[in-house]
């Protein structure tokens, strides 16, 4: 379940804006469509701007989003007539009809937060490694450390460290680590 936040001028609810969005499980908070809003904007998942009524006025909020540096995906909701405005340089990740389901609406919601996830994963130099006391492994390069001295390992051993270090405390069987490993 994601937290988003939806930017409308619309006084109705977000089912009013994109009517899937009120059938899915997801924490829906609505501001309006103002700058302002994005000095003190709350934790979310996805920010949706609603682009059905005032394009110029949703273009410039696009762009205002994008240079503050809100760390979220951004998907438009839009009319199918304002799909032919849209352009890419408006800073969006992401533009969705409001007549979408709410199946897509969610798969939408799933593949824009996954895309941040895996942007910042490959952006992290440490995301592959595995730490357990003075034992590094490092996934991507098939290494590991015991107080920075590289280790010769082969890879079934390698494999068995890494493991390990993945489980710290528990215990296992030899027939649970070959089924394992």
């Amino acid at each position: 379940m994601a937290r988003i936040l939806l930017l409308t001028n619309t006084t109705g609810a977000s089912a009013e804006v994109l009517p899937a969005l009120g059938l899915l499980q997801h924490q829906v908070r609505i501001l309006p469509a103002i700058g302002s809003v994005l000095v003190d904007i709350p934790e979310v998942d996805c920010l949706f701007i609603d682009a059905r009524r005032d394009l110029t006025a949703a273009k410039s909020l696009t762009k205002l989003v994008t240079t503050t540096g809100i760390g979220c995906p951004l998907i438009l909701i839009t009319t199918e007539g304002g799909l032919s405005a849209t352009n890419a340089d408006w800073g969006f990740d992401d533009v969705i009809l409001d007549t979408a389901g709410p199946a897509e609406v969610d798969a939408r919601i799933r593949v824009a937060i996954g895309k941040l996830q895996a942007q910042r994963i490959a952006a992290d130099p440490t995301s592959g490694e595995i730490r357990s006391g003075d034992v590094v492994i490092d996934e991507k390069t098939y290494t590991a450390k015991i107080k920075g001295i590289a280790l010769d390992l082969t890879f079934k051993e390698f494999e068995l460290l890494k493991y390990m270090a993945q489980h710290p405390g528990r215990v296992f069987t030899r027939s649970q680590l070959l089924q394992e490993i």
